[in-house]
C-alpha cells in the first residue's frame, strides 16, 4: 500500500469512513452488495471532485483504495452484520432505550475511528504529495459544500429550516421503515421541532473543520514534513475530530444534540406499527445478509 486520501478521512467528519462503514444509510437492501463491490470506483471518482488528481497520483490512489477495500471486506463486514444483528434483536424486543442506542452510537464511532487510523500511513503518503494548487481547489470544493448547506438547511423562515431538517431525517426514517400515515409523520415532525435549531453551529463546525484541514496539508507543504511527522499531524487531526464531542466549548451542544437525536429515535420507534417493525426487521435482515456475502467475496 502507498498513499491514499487525506482529505478523504479527514473532512466531514469522516465521511468517507461512514460510506465505507455504513452504506445502509446511503442503500436499500438489494443495492448494498452492488454498491459495495463497486465502492472503490465511487471513492475514487468523489476523492478526485475534491482534487483533480493528477497521472500519478491517480494510479497508486486506485491501488490504494483497492487494498483498503480487501482489508476492510475481509476483516469488519462481519462485524457490520454481528452490529446490525444485535439492532434488530433491539427492534424485536419492541422497544429500544436511550443507553442502547448511545451504546449503538459508541460502537459505530469506534468502527470509524478503527478504519480512520488504519489508513493512516496512506493519508500521509497523499498528503506529501498534494500540491497547492489542489489544496485551492479542494478549499473551494469545501465553500460550495458550504453554499450548498445554507441553502438545503438554513435559508427561508424558521419554519422553513425545521422542514428541511425533517424531510432528512424521513428519509432515514422512510429507509428503515417504510412509509409512514399523515398522523404518524405529524407525531415525529412535532418530535422533531423539539429539537434545537442548530444549523449556525454546525455550519461553524464544518467551517472549523475545512480550516483545520487546509492548515494541516499547507504545513506539510510548506515544511516539507516526512513521512512520520506527515502521520503524526493526521493522527492528532483525526483524533481532535472523533474528540470534537468533548471539546470544553462544544460539549453541552453535543451533549444536547445526542440526547435530542435519541429522543426523536425513540419516538419513531414507538410510534411504528407491527408491519412497520416487520419492515425494518426485513431490511435489517437483507443488509445483514449482504455483509455477510460481501465478507465472502461475492
Amino acid at each position: 500500500m502507498k498513499k491514499f486520501n487525506t482529505q478523504q478521512s479527514l473532512f466531514q467528519r469522516a465521511r468517507l469512513l461512514f460510506l465505507v462503514a455504513l452504506m445502509v444509510l446511503a442503500a436499500g437492501c438489494s443495492t448494498i452488495r452492488f454498491t459495495y463491490n463497486h465502492g472503490d470506483t465511487l471513492l475514487y471518482w468523489w476523492l478526485n471532485a475534491y482534487l483533480d488528481l493528477d497521472s500519478d497520483q491517480s494510479d497508486w490512489v486506485k491501488k490504494d483504495i483497492d487494498n483498503l477495500f480487501q482489508w476492510h471486506r475481509s476483516t469488519q463486514l462481519r462485524d457490520y452484520a454481528g452490529l446490525l444483528s444485535k439492532m434488530q434483536r433491539q427492534l424485536g424486543d419492541g422497544t429500544v432505550t436511550k443507553d442502547e442506542l448511545l451504546s449503538d452510537y459508541r460502537d459505530i464511532k469506534a468502527r470509524t475511528e478503527l478504519l480512520a487510523f488504519k489508513a493512516l500511513p496512506e493519508l500521509a503518503d497523499l498528503a506529501m504529495s498534494i500540491k497547492p494548487d489542489q489544496i485551492g481547489q479542494m478549499e473551494q470544493k469545501f465553500a460550495r459544500n458550504n453554499d450548498k448547506f445554507r441553502k438545503e438547511f438554513m435559508s427561508g423562515s424558521v419554519d422553513d429550516q425545521k422542514k428541511a431538517r425533517f424531510k432528512k431525517s424521513m428519509d432515514q426514517l422512510n429507509l428503515w421503515f417504510g412509509s409512514f400515515n399523515r398522523e404518524q409523520e405529524a407525531q415525529l415532525r412535532a418530535a422533531s421541532d423539539a429539537r434545537p435549531l442548530d444549523s449556525d453551529v454546525w455550519l461553524q463546525e464544518r467551517q472549523l473543520r475545512h480550516k483545520k484541514i487546509v492548515a494541516l496539508l499547507r504545513r506539510v507543504h510548506d515544511q516539507k514534513l516526512n513521512k512520520e511527522q506527515t502521520m503524526s499531524a493526521i493522527h492528532d487531526l483525526l483524533r481532535d475530530m472523533f474528540d470534537r464531542m468533548e471539546a470544553p466549548d462544544r460539549k453541552p451542544f453535543f451533549d444536547a444534540y445526542v440526547d435530542n437525536t435519541a429522543k426523536f429515535i425513540m419516538t419513531a420507534v414507538k410510534l411504528t406499527t407491527a408491519e412497520q417493525k416487520a419492515h425494518a426487521q426485513k431490511r435489517m435482515q437483507g443488509w445483514i445478509n449482504d455483509f455477510n456475502a460481501l465478507a465472502q467475496g461475492k
